[in-house]
């Protein structure tokens, strides 16, 4: 079977893994990084119930994926988590508010989990200002089981096309109590695709954003086993494609280049798709505002992932670095009522299923 060259650069786009054939179904097999995956595998196998709630925890979606979190045991029933500051988006995240947001997914998956096995957070936030830990936990006995838990280890994050059709009405009564709004109309949702679109455009032909992203893109199995972190680009054809010369970080960096303009077109049509568009958003802008909003949109996508929904945040719109603020501006007058910060804003709809995404071994995440 022969691909063109539009068909490869679309793959690379979407993170699809491609095969024909049994000789290369083992080949994908070879490529697939087993030891970054292997997060997803472990989690809840130890014997601390803090360790145990960690494992879980190192599961949650977070910017770039950069999984920022730290924690340090204290005594026998507390855990203090800390962001690390190495792992900042400064371009794109100048204020690190989306990274506090991917903070609040990590506490409330950690809730999750130690409630699951009966054990109730008694959580501090901040408790020596921003510049200290994130939170301060304490575990006691009697936590009552999440019914969204169960749905942790089907959460992905979706970035391929989604299909014509909205989510059903019992997907949507399910994310209703998490969500700050449900965007269904067609007008309002032909408005969102072309304004995401747009931020997306502005912060990919913005040097200094764009490259935040190819420095943290990750080509090929031995990249993300080296660096579960960042961007990952995976897949047998994908690395072909890399071996090739035809997947590289110069042509994603060059705005000329057809693999740049490939790549923007693939997720300018993927975006196109989108049938509805889901929001988080809080009263104030705090940072327990903002943990608030992680938490919230956390269970978001957990209910959504309990009704066969794909979800990908579209966050570019909501980034406070200048080349977007005439979007920013925009998508708070449509979205947001006066003094409301519009936290998170995502697409939602339904798509083939994905794999999960690269992670630290929660050993690497730990102090002490």
């Amino acid at each position: 079977m022969t691909i063109s060259r539009r068909q490869m650069i679309t793959l690379v786009g979407g993170g699809v893994i491609f095969a024909a054939g049994s000789a290369a179904g083992g080949f994908v097999a070879t490529r697939r990084p087993n030891r970054a995956l292997a997060p997803w595998e472990n989690a809840g196998g130890y014997d601390d119930p803090r360790m145990a709630a960690l494992s879980w925890a190192i599961l949650a979606p977070n910017p770039h994926n950069r999984q920022p979190w730290q924690a340090e045991l204290i005594g026998s029933d507390r855990v203090r988590i800390w962001r690390e500051g190495a792992r900042n988006l400064p371009e794109t995240d100048p204020f690190d508010r989306q990274m506090t947001v991917g903070m609040g997914c990590f506490l409330e998956l950690f809730r999750q989990a130690a409630a699951d096995k009966g054990l109730m957070v008694e959580m501090t936030l901040f408790p020596e200002g921003d510049a200290g830990p994130v939170a301060d936990i304490v575990l006691l006995s009697g936590g009552e089981a999440d019914p969204l838990f169960q749905f942790v280890s089907a959460r992905h994050t979706n970035r391929l096309p989604y299909e014509d059709r909205l989510p059903s009405s019992a997907a949507l009564a399910a994310m209703a109590p998490e969500a700050s709004e449900i965007i269904t109309d067609t007008e309002r949702v032909d408005a969102l695709r072309e304004l995401t679109w747009d931020a997306v455009y502005i912060e990919m032909t913005t040097h200094r954003t764009h490259m935040e992203s190819i420095n943290l893109t990750r080509l090929g199995k031995a990249e993300i086993e080296a660096n579960p972190d960042g961007i990952s680009v995976r897949g047998a054809i994908q690395e072909a494609l890399i071996l090739a010369g035809m997947i590289t970080r110069e042509g994603q960096a060059n705005p000329e280049s057809s693999e740049f303009q490939q790549t923007a077109n693939f997720i300018r049509s993927a975006q196109d798709s989108t049938p509805a568009y889901v929001t988080v958003k809080t009263a104030g802008n705090t940072r327990p505002d903002q943990i608030e909003a992680g938490r919230l949109w956390l269970r978001l996508h957990l209910a959504a992932t309990s009704e066969g929904i794909a979800m990908q945040p579209l966050s570019q719109a909501l980034q406070e670095y200048p080349e977007q603020s005439e979007l920013y501006r925009q998508v708070h007058e449509m979205l947001a009522m006066p003094g409301e910060t519009v936290q998170m804003l995502g697409r939602i709809g339904y798509a083939s299923a994905i794999g999960p995404s690269p992670r630290w071994p929660l050993e690497s995440r730990m102090i002490g």
